[in-house]
């Protein structure tokens, strides 16, 4: 009985401490603090963050639920899923960039009263998707 307790003890102190210490969420702020390179941009280390913080979990618009506009950019396969939003090796023909730019008619993103992404952010965002908007 003994044994069996403190296998029931020691099962619970690791369950709370996996569970403490797993907190990977990352905020607006630390994405934003977070520097995307001129070059080799990889989506799950650079871009992801980006949607997940600004985008789609956090703000709650363009999740996989949500789909605001028709659009997910909670993953790599719903962010390139539709060829106009994001055409890989063409940053200039991609509808997202037009959007995060806020160019002359398309809908600006985020809208008035959400975060814009940062210079460092959309630049990020256009040299991903010049290197192929790969799935790296």
């Amino acid at each position: 009985m003994k044994y069996f307790i403190n296998i029931v003890l020691a099962s619970a102190f690791l369950t709370v401490i996996l569970f403490q210490g797993c907190d990977d969420t990352i905020n607006q702020t630390e994405v934003d603090n977070d520097l995307i390179p001129d070059s080799n941009v990889s989506y799950v280390d650079h871009i992801f963050p980006v949607f997940n913080a600004k985008c789609s979990t956090a703000a709650g618009c363009h999740s996989a639920g949500d789909r605001a506009g028709g659009i997910s950019l909670q993953s790599w396969s719903d962010v390139v899923a539709d060829f106009l939003v994001v055409t890989p090796g063409e940053p200039n023909s991609s509808k997202l960039v037009w959007s995060i730019e806020g160019r002359a008619g398309v809908e600006p993103m985020p809208p008035l009263g959400f975060p814009r992404l940062t210079n460092n952010q959309i630049d990020g965002i256009k040299t991903w998707i010049a290197e192929g908007a790969k799935n790296n």
